[in-house]
């Protein structure tokens, strides 16, 4: 894992005050001034720079960013917190949420407003204000690090599940941020790429699910870290004023993702309040100042360089927001308490309505329970569940229980499971003389500190795949073998950090470094899975699978902030494994719980996949629903799942991925995804909007009208299975002939969630807005209707669509 600067300035408090130690909205009311909110008006200068940037507190309630507020006009600290996945604090449980990912392959709108309220009301009830989420940025990149924090590779998918998270989430009076405006698709060289994307592609992919967020009246918006055509998100006066505010009209305020702000006039250019904390300027008051909205702003306003009102601008935006949702005056909105129930029941319902059903071989699945029953659970993950993913990401849970417990308990004192681990992730501590000196397991750093807490050489006793694993408690840690890529442990890592390292026989230089919070020590155990050892789990878990009816394998892989998947594959050894358990066992089953898309050598050879995804604190729970029938599967895919390395859109591209001396061009333009594949006649492994059932369904009697806002799709679907089951039927829409830009060949226009009993048939009527009609004319500089003979396709994913259809569009 790379270090991450966001991780160290601003998603773990611990780690900077260890550097601190040691070195449909409404509008808000307003005052005569034109804009400026009555409040705002009473304040000095230094109590409204005191809004403009985040800062860390130091006592209080756990959270990643605080605003001191101004007691004596009522307005109490704000305390913000990481998201998407729920309420991400420093050291404290909270709901751990499934993924976005698997919220938005619920296909269900309700469920993600539901997903949203469980946020607001935790937050809320965990003392915070603001949450930093839902992230909506398309996944562009199969292998970017934080596909899971985000919804889907189409613009609509994206807009209709950020609006109702949104929703949801401000509807308990905690405030949202849509982020990270805009083009921000990946995490490798993130700070200091600049993209360069055509108008089009900007309007009709990227920026869709903003636009929907502020139409859904979010509060906040985050910029990014990279240049759009040169300028800074974070300073950029189109994306920031002519399309956020006067086009779309955003009445909330923007700031800036962590260390993203690149100067004081941005405020001048749309960004009202940065994330980035000056730490060279010491400690005032025990608050420390913004990097560029503290002092230097301070000092452009009293020399004339920034006017008074925009600052007053700024506030009034921010004090505004706070306002509307009545966290601030004599009376402000009371805090709930927090609701665990009604939580991990929402949680367990996203997680298996989004659970997705990749592979189903001579009905594989669902299990058998009871007497005769023999089932073989193989993977780490069985044991130590995949709740989240890492970075600011990273819930710790309430609780989580393990899959093989819940697997146990549902095939019953009758029936046999096992559990083999496959592939150790912890192992054995390293043996007494391999590392020259000797490490002391224990304390390295005291309260308050940080450095280099050691340098020495690591002897490896064969050529081979070693599995190092770092347990940091109390602080961060990370580890550098040679020249391989650092490990990093700490909080947002989970509880234990474990990589698989290649080392030659003989010695290898390692230096540790790390840091700990004024409240505690940092302590750090080292240990490690030799290849003899790895290879001595393979075989014990093939042994397992042999004498088994059945063998269901828990993947997993490691999506985080801070950097991207060095390719498609699992992680570690376990391509081996689940290839060497299914040649012992037809019957093998794999559970996926992984943040995006992956290669799957293996799946010929297996019965059945099922992708979990990362399933959230409820997450076993679900996953043996699913496994037994007791939940029929209805997950469809977000994202195209590519068949191998070399058959994506940017693959082989590195121009479009990773960049070229720090420049990126989406020469793809609109052709993103499922659009890319239909265009260049790839085949993918899976489709988007791919997902089985245990039931079956069939489309008859399509029919198309032209309404005033858009078109009506008609048709019916049946359930000829014999299992009650939900389906989510997508209408695509084709290009119009009249149109010279590019166009998909076809494009999701609308979708809905319809639940069936056996045997039942309904009439389904799919809503397309007119804007799923209209493609953005860059000559014209605005949105214009595709018109002409468009072809409609209806069915239950993009590769699988058995009604066709046609409708004239009108211009």
């Amino acid at each position: 894992m790379r270090r991450s600067k966001k991780l160290l300035a601003a998603l773990a408090l611990t780690a900077a005050t260890a550097l601190v130690a040691s070195t449909g909205a409404t509008a808000a009311p307003t005052s005569g001034r034109t804009g400026v909110h009555p409040l705002v008006a009473q304040m000095t200068l230094d109590e409204k720079l005191s809004f403009v940037h985040w800062t860390v507190a130091f006592t209080g309630p756990f959270s990643v960013g605080s605003l001191p507020g101004v007691p004596r006009l009522g307005i109490p600290e704000i305390r913000s917190a990481d998201g998407p996945a729920g309420i991400r604090l420093n050291n404290q449980p909270a709901t751990a949420m499934p993924a976005p990912v698997a919220l938005a392959a619920t296909f269900d709108d309700e469920l993600a407003r539901k997903y949203g309220e469980v946020m607001g009301r935790d937050g809320r009830a965990l003392q915070q204000d603001v949450v930093f989420g839902p992230m909506m940025n398309i996944i562009r990149v199969p292998q970017a690090g934080r596909n899971f924090e985000t919804f889907s590779e189409d613009p609509l998918v994206s807009a209709r599940t950020a609006a109702a998270q949104i929703r949801g989430i401000q509807s308990q009076g905690l405030i949202a941020t849509a982020k990270h405006y805009a083009a921000n698709n990946q995490e490798h060289n993130r700070q200091n790429i600049n993209v360069t994307v055509d108008e089009q592609t900007l309007r009709e992919i990227e920026l869709p699910a903003f636009e929907a967020s502020v139409k859904a009246g979010v509060s906040s918006v985050m910029c990014a870290y990279n240049k759009v055509n040169g300028t800074p998100s974070c300073g950029h006066q189109e994306l920031l004023t002519s399309i956020l505010r006067e086009q779309w009209g955003f009445q909330g305020w923007v700031m800036s993702d962590w260390l993203a702000t690149h100067s004081t006039d941005s405020i001048s250019k749309g960004l009202d309040q940065e994330l980035g904390i000056d730490w060279s300027q010491g400690v005032e008051h025990g608050i420390p100042g913004g990097l560029h909205f503290g002092k230097k702003l301070k000092e452009a306003v009293q020399n004339g360089q920034i006017p008074m009102s925009t600052v007053d601008r700024a506030v009034s935006r921010i004090v505004g927001q706070l306002d509307r949702h009545g966290l601030i005056g004599a009376n402000p909105r009371p805090r709930p308490t927090r609701d665990l129930a009604t939580a991990n029941a929402v949680t367990q319902q996203v997680a298996e309505a989004g659970g997705v059903l990749l592979r189903n071989q001579n009905q594989a699945l669902p299990l058998l329970a009871g007497d005769g029953a023999n089932i073989a659970v193989i993977g780490p993950r069985a044991k130590d569940p995949k709740v989240t993913g890492l970075g600011s990401a990273h819930v710790v849970p309430d609780s989580a229980k393990a899959p093989i417990d819940t697997i146990r308990a549902r095939a019953g004192a009758g029936a046999t499971v096992t559990y083999s681990a496959g592939e150790e992730l912890v192992g054995s501590p390293i043996p007494a003389g391999t590392l020259t000196p000797a490490f002391p397991t224990g304390t390295v750093l005291q309260p308050g500190t940080a450095g280099q807490f050691y340098e020495g050489t690591l002897t490896a006793p064969v050529t081979g795949d070693y599995r190092i694993a770092i347990e940091a408690t109390g602080g961060f840690a990370t580890v550098q073998i040679g020249n391989q890529t650092p490990i990093e442990a700490g909080e947002v890592y989970g509880k234990i950090t474990s990589a698989v390292v290649h080392l030659t026989a003989g010695t290898h230089k390692i230096t540790m470094s790390g840091s700990a919070p004024v409240a505690s020590s940092l302590s750090v155990k080292l240990s490690w899975v030799t290849p003899e050892a790895a290879e001595a789990a393979i075989v014990a878990a093939v042994q397992a699978a042999k004498t088994a009816r059945t063998a269901v394998v828990f993947a997993y892989d490691d999506g985080m902030e801070g950097y991207d998947r060095a390719n498609l594959s699992l992680p570690g050894r376990q391509n081996k494994l689940i290839t060497e358990v299914a040649k012992a066992n037809s019957n093998t089953v794999v559970v996926l719980n992984t943040g995006s898309s992956i290669t799957m050598p293996w799946l010929d050879r297996t019965a059945a996949v099922l992708d979990m995804w990362y399933p959230g604190q409820t997450g076993a729970e679900a996953t043996t629903a699913l496994l037994f029938g007791d939940t029929n599967p209805s997950g469809k895919l977000t994202q195209t799942f590519p068949l191998d390395e070399n058959s994506h859109p940017v693959a082989g591209n590195p121009e479009r991925y990773p960049g070229i001396g720090n420049e990126q061009k989406y020469t793809e333009g609109i052709q993103v995804g499922y659009r890319w594949y239909d265009k260049q006649k790839v085949k993918p492994l899976f489709p988007f909007g791919h997902g089985l059932s245990y039931t079956s369904f069939t489309y008859t009697d399509l029919a198309t009208k032209v309404v005033a806002d858009g078109l009506e799709v008609s048709f019916s679907l049946r359930n000829t299975g014999i299992r009650k089951g939900k389906e989510v039927p997508q209408v695509y829409l084709g290009a119009s002939p009249l149109v010279s830009a590019p166009q998909a060949e076809k494009a999701l226009a609308g979708y809905a969630k319809v639940e069936l009993l056996p045997g039942e048939s309904k009439r389904v009527t799919v809503k397309v807005d007119a804007q799923r009609l209209k493609y953005w004319n860059s000559a014209a500089d605005r949105w214009v209707t595709g018109a002409g003979v468009r072809t409609v396709q209806v069915g239950g994913s993009s590769a699988q669509l058995p009604l066709k259809g046609s409708v004239v569009v009108a211009p």
